[in-house]
């Protein structure tokens, strides 16, 4: 009898279980709905999306440690971390500074704000102060001096990711150091810390989509979708510009690397589903370094490029912040000329790398750069109040890619990824964690014994192959009174059959004989 079709509900029930995507798909969905139907009550399902970001947030410092102290004592070698830092801060500037150059001219072919005529005096200031808490983005010195940490513990309770990475690079230097027989405990230790906390990841990650019904609801509950049609045209041209920075990345990996982004980014589809309905990239940073792991990134690099990306590498950001700055222009009527524009392009890229982070980064580094011009009326920032939280998509998935392509085109270029086995990872030919491990040549081969009256004696077959299918069977010795020979070149001694070695040749050499 033909074997028996399961019926669609029973499908469906099957995928809804068994596949993360799945459900933060249909989370995603509820969340619209209940946000469109029911405002207010969506507005009280804040602590769901937060409580999640909260326990991720625990994890991401401890881990980044354990990956880059791992990662520079297995690879031996100081210098390459420092390389690969270096590369990486290369590919960040790069990077930024071609989406800011982008998002300029999007604007200024675009106009998205002409025609508005906004009087700058109608607008509240006062909402932008409560946006971002009286904060301040920091200055280039006091970014560098923060990055330095005063306490090892401090360190990781206020979860500063750049801190963290220095500490991780002086624990890492000093197990190379000191070698491995002088603290032989010391990394075994920090890999078995790393492998519970990638356990405590998966946990957590089973109330994923309680977290994007949570925050997709509240976002549809105090915004509504009126807002997409008052602003339809920046962001419609938000969206456009990063599709196009992405095409560049794709053109840029495959160029390096010979990978492709698509293939990518189906590979973490569920990480990346689950930063769009959070609007934060931090709530699947371990995953993605996990998965980066998996797909033939090393270690070191991994632990480096990633977390300095999410500090210094803010793509989609750097888009926004360009066309917001000529939208706000264009609203209130200011002409910039080609030199003020590229003092935008010269402040963003020093506010840009320090917004990671802070409460309401956006508007502060715009309202920044609207005084360092001395045109725009920094109470005009507060016209993107209305729609910064839908751009919030855009920035996460261009954030999150322009980050995974730093770490696969770093790896390349310093020689530590595994580029085989990223092809056939991302090409779905290998599933991570599900690959046999192939048998080695180095098994311990068994020796034949032969027991006379007066002890063993012991005949080795030569090559003979070590395989998990071979029984071997002791040779016993006849009675004292007759010889023990070997056995004769016209009958080899055969191993079983196995895939791949051919049977073992004759012993060559004749047992001595037993007195």
């Amino acid at each position: 009898m033909p074997p028996s079709v399961p019926s669609l509900p029973r499908r469906v029930a099957h995928i809804l279980r068994t596949s993360l995507f799945a459900q933060v798909a249909l989370a995603l969905v509820l969340g619209i709905v209940v946000g469109k139907l029911w405002p207010g009550f969506a507005s009280d399902l804040q602590p769901l999306g937060d409580g999640f970001t909260r326990l991720i947030k625990t994890i991401i410092s401890p881990l980044v440690f354990c990956v880059v102290v791992v990662g520079i004592a297995k690879a031996g070698d100081l210098k390459a971390f420092g390389r690969i830092g270096l590369k990486a801060l290369i590919w960040f500037e790069v990077a930024s500074t071609l989406a800011l150059i982008i998002g300029l001219l999007a604007a200024n072919v675009v106009q998205p704000g002409s025609g508005m005529h906004v009087d700058p005096a109608t607008l509240n200031s006062d909402a932008v102060d409560a946006k971002t808490g009286g904060g301040h983005l920091p200055s280039t010195t006091e970014f560098i001096v923060n990055a330095l940490p005063t306490s090892f513990i401090g360190a990781f309770a206020e979860n500063s990711l750049l801190q963290v990475l220095i500490l991780a690079c002086l624990v890492g230097a000093a197990l190379l150091h000191l070698g491995h027989t002088k603290v032989p405990q010391v990394l075994p230790a920090i890999e078995q810390a790393q492998e519970i906390i990638f356990a405590i990841v998966g946990f957590v990650m089973r109330l994923a989509p309680i977290a994007v019904f949570g925050a997709m609801a509240v976002l549809i509950g105090q915004y509504g979708l009126g807002v997409i049609e008052t602003y339809a045209k920046l962001i419609v041209l938000c969206y456009a510009a990063a599709a196009f920075f992405i095409a560049l990345l794709a053109v840029a990996l495959k160029a390096l690397t010979g990978l492709s982004l698509w293939k990518f980014l189906r590979y973490i589809r569920e990480e990346m589903l689950l930063a769009l309905g959070t609007a934060s990239t931090e709530s699947v940073m371990p995953r993605v370094m996990q998965k980066l792991r998996k797909a033939g990134a090393r270690d070191d690099a991994v632990g480096l490029v990633l977390p300095t990306g999410y500090s210094f590498n803010l793509d989609g950001a750097s888009l926004y912040l360009s066309i917001g700055t000529l939208f706000i222009a264009q609203a209130v009527g200011v002409d910039l000329s080609l030199g003020q524009q590229i003092t935008v392009v010269l402040v963003l890229m020093l506010t840009s790398k320090g917004m990671a982070g802070i409460p309401g980064s956006a508007f502060l580094a715009l309202s920044a750069t609207a005084s360092s011009l001395g045109a725009i009326p920094a109470g005009a920032v507060a016209l993107l109040l209305g729609v910064d939280r839908i751009m919030d998509s855009m920035r996460v998935v261009t954030n999150l890619l322009g980050n995974c392509v730093a770490v696969f085109a770093v790896s390349r270029w310093e020689g530590a990824l595994d580029l085989d086995r990223a092809k056939k990872v991302l090409g779905g030919e290998i599933v991570p964690g599900t690959e046999e491990e192939p048998v080695t040549a180095s098994a311990v081969k068994e020796p034949a014994t032969a027991s006379a009256a007066n002890g063993p004696v012991t005949a080795s077959v030569a090559n003979e192959p070590a395989t998990a299918s071979t029984v071997k069977e002791p040779a016993t010795a006849p009675s004292a009174q007759e010889p023990v020979t070997a056995p004769s070149a016209t009958e080899p001694v055969t191993a079983p059959p196995t895939q791949g070695h051919e049977p073992a040749p004759a012993a060559k050499e004749p047992v001595p004989e037993v007195s």
